[in-house]
This record gives structure tokens, sequence and C-alpha cells, in this order.
């Protein structure tokens, strides 16, 4: 029996046609008996049949066949809608593999990078130097986006029909995000939830700082063995480490039909029609993400590390698809720490330390979002935010950042604690609920590169700064 590859291409794209065809035909069908298992089965099979002949079409590169499945995704939600869902069991899998590895992985990675750097000295430098990158990235961002929606002011023309409209479609959600944000604990609580009652729980659940926490200590811990002993744990964890990255290969070869399931889902339920009504802010959004991801991230790049801008671009391409199509930094993070250590040549000890702090603590995309959405809601309600009204957002969201899960959808959780520091209706965010989803995919995108950025600034053994600023100087 012939291999898929060895047919020819017309028969191939012939293959690809007839797939189409039968898939588009049992969806439709599908429209009229929604709830048939029968239909839904044969969609299913139809919808991996036809992706599975288009991926492999003069097999392109992974990363490619990711890019495909985004575009795919965007399509068939536009034209098939919630018959789209069938699908969308793919994307969940997808996204539960990869979590399942992060934890293996960060705790092992982590817990080596420590104990081999042997000097606490620099393991204090690296903290220092990664929590200081961190806190400054967030308050910057933060910044733009309340600049940029200062001077664009989206809000001013919603008519006030449709500010009803969507506080009474988005009610009920708004609600539920309101609750779950005044259950947050206090800042006390925060960081004193760092430290691990019982590591293995902590695990389990996936409380990321309390991991990282107890990997560092036990890295530091293990510098103080002996020799031999200290050898045979190593050798253990670092072989953890080197399986957690096969099963990332594995994992990966799925990553094209899970971001085709996860986009198509989500264009599938929402539409692309809120984007209309809500115009202003979307754009708004976008316009601040794009500027702080595009020029704070290269200007990173340029002055603090020896590493080229278009290097670092291409390098982090495989990580942005993944983080915005599962809209979680956490999810990312097995994607994000073989970018760093294959593409940008990291140091594995920093990575193992920067990328996992990062998708806890780090939320440039989010923070942007925040402020933005914060003048958008005051605008609409018709109140003016003063100087000091705005400084305390930058310090709010900034704050409000550590220790929140990279997990979807957390930054709703996040702004309604800047709403209440200044006294602007929690109820305004079921404003921008229809257009939320969207926007988390962006913002997470923004956040896994502040991250890689971080990871080669801090992995630099010098800033980088002098050296061009004495090259400008000699210049002129």
């Amino acid at each position: 029996m012939k291999k898929i590859d060895s047919f020819p291409a017309y028969f191939h794209v012939i293959l690809i046609f007839i797939s189409c065809v039968i898939t588009a035909l049992i969806l439709m069908q599908l429209s009229y008996n929604p709830s048939n298992s029968i239909l839904q089965i044969l969609g299913f099979l139809f919808i991996f049949t036809t992706l599975f002949l288009i991926f492999n079409f003069r097999k392109p590169e992974i990363y490619m066949r990711i890019f495909t499945g985004l575009a795919l995704g965007i399509v068939a939600g536009l034209i098939f809608r919630d018959q789209i869902q069938v699908f969308l069991p793919v994307g969940k899998a997808f996204i539960q593999l990869i979590k399942m590895i992060v934890v293996p992985l960060v705790f092992a990675s982590l817990l080596v990078g420590t104990a081999n750097m042997n000097n606490i000295k620099r393991l204090g430098k690296i903290g220092i130097r990664t929590l200081s990158f961190y806190l400054i990235s967030t308050a910057l961002a933060i910044t733009i986006g309340l600049t940029i929606a200062n001077l664009i002011n989206p809000g001013t023309d919603i008519p006030d029909e449709i500010q009803t409209e969507l506080i009474r479609d988005y009610d009920q959600m708004a609600g539920d995000k309101i609750s779950k944000a005044v259950e947050r604990p206090s800042t006390v609580d925060l960081l004193l939830d760092i430290i691990p009652e019982n590591p293995a729980r902590s695990m389990a659940e996936g409380k990321m700082l309390q991991i990282i926490f107890f990997a560092i200590i036990t890295g530091i811990a293990i510098t103080y063995l002996r020799d031999d002993r200290k050898d045979i744990i190593l050798r253990f964890f670092e072989g953890v480490t080197d399986i957690t990255i096969h099963m990332v290969h594995f994992v990966m070869k799925l990553a094209p039909y899970g971001v085709f399931a996860l986009v198509a889902s989500v264009i599938g339920e929402y539409g692309i029609s809120i984007i209309y009504t809500l115009l202003g802010y979307f754009i708004t959004t976008i316009l601040a993400l794009a500027v702080h991801v595009i020029i704070f991230n290269s200007v990173v790049i340029r002055l603090f590390t020896g590493l080229k801008i278009s290097e670092f671009w291409r390098g982090i391409y495989p990580a942005l698809l993944v983080a915005f199509s599962t809209s979680s930094s956490s999810a990312t993070l097995p994607v994000s720490i073989e970018c760093a250590e294959e593409n940008l040549k990291a140091k594995p000890e920093v990575a193992s330390f920067v990328l996992p702090l990062g998708a806890t603590i780090n939320m440039d995309g989010t923070a942007i979002f925040q402020g933005v959405s914060a003048v958008f809601i005051a605008t609409v309600y018709g109140m003016e935010l003063t100087l000091l009204d705005q400084l305390t957002i930058i310090l709010t969201a900034t704050l409000a950042s550590i220790g929140t899960a990279g997990a979807p959808q957390v930054g709703i959780i996040m702004l309604t604690l800047v709403l209440q520091s200044i006294g602007i209706p929690l109820e305004g965010i079921a404003l921008i609920l229809g257009v939320e989803r969207f926007l988390d995919m962006a913002r997470t995108a923004v956040n896994v590169t502040s991250d890689l950025s971080c990871t080669v600034v801090v992995g630099e053994d010098r800033m980088r700064i002098g050296h061009h600023i004495r090259n400008s100087e000699r210049a002129t």
C-alpha cells in the first residue's frame, strides 16, 4: 500500500477537495440534527481526515502547519459556527497534554539548574534581575495602554441602546467573574501561599509559585551533598527533563489539530459581529498591545543582548502561535522553554527559572488590557479619570499580576481589582466580555514574548547597553 506522501500532488489535492466537500455536507446536516451522535462522530472523523491531508501536503514544517491550522480554524468557525464545536475535544486534549508536561518539566529543569549553579549569589542575582525586569515591563505596559486609551478615548461612540444590550447579554457572566475576584486573598496571604505546606499537593494542583519555590529550595539543598550523592540525584532529574522534552515533541505533533479546534470553536461561538460593535475599544487594545510587544521587546533585545532582533522574533515564533491559540502562558511553557534553549540559545538553568516565574507573575499584555478597559468602561459611564486614578491603576495592576495564574480569562478577574481601586462600576465588565476571548488570545502572546525577552536579557553574562552607547559615541 502506498504511503500518503508518495501520491502525486494532483491526486492529493483531489483527496483534499473530496474530503472538504463530505465534511461540509456532514456539518450542514449536523446543523439540522445537532444531537445526532452518528453525525457527530462522522463530522469529527472527516474533519480530522481533511486536516491530516492538508497538513501532510508537501510536508511543511510543524510550525507552518500550526499557522495553517490557525487560519483554517478562523475560516471554519465563520462558516460552520456552532457545528464546528464537534471538533473541540481535540483542542481540549491538546491543552491537557501540554499541562500534563508542565509540572515535571518545570520542577526537574529548575531543580537541576539551581543545583548546577553552585553559587547562591548567582541565583540571587538572576532572581533580582528577573523580578526587576518583570515589574518594570508590567508598569511600562499599563502606562502604554493608558496613554493610547487616553489619546483615542474609546467608548464615546457607543450608543445608549447598545450599552444596555451588552450589559443585559453578559450580565450573568460578569457576575460570575466579579464573585471570583471578591474571593481573591490579600497580598500577605498571597506571599505566604508561595511556601507549600504539602509539595506533593502543590504539584497535583499545579500551583506554579509553590512548585518554583520548592524546586529552588531543593536545588540549593542538593549543592550541600557529597559529590557522589549529588551526581546520582542530578542524573535522575536530568533524565526526567530529557523525557519531558521528548514528550513535548510528541504532543507538538497534535498542535496543528489542537490550534484549529481551539480557534474554530472561539470564532464559531462568538462570531466577529460583536467586534464591529466594540470596534473602537478592540482596535485601541490591539494597537496598544502591538506597540508594546514590537517596540519594547525589540528595544530590549537590541540594547541589552547580543542577539539580533530578527533572530529573536524567528526564535520565538512557535511559542507565540501556541500562546495565541491556547490563551494560557502556563500551557505554553514547554514550548517556550524549548524555544529559549534551542532557538535563542538560553542557558537551561536560566530558562527553567525565568520562564515559569514569568508565566505566573509577568502579565504585560494583561496589564495593557486592564488599562484600556478601565478607561473605556469609565468613559461609557461618563466618569473622568484623574491623574491620581490612573497612577492607582498602574500600581494596582502591577501588584495584581503577582501570583495570578497564567490561564485563559484570568485578566477579567484582575480587572475587577483595578476597577474597584478607583470606584468604576464592576457591572461595566459586561460591556467588554463579547470581545474578551479574542483579546485574551492576543494578550497571552504578548505575555509570552515578554517572558522570552526577559530570559535572553537575564541570560547575558553582562549588560550590553554600555557597549551600544560607546559605539554610538564613536560614530558621532
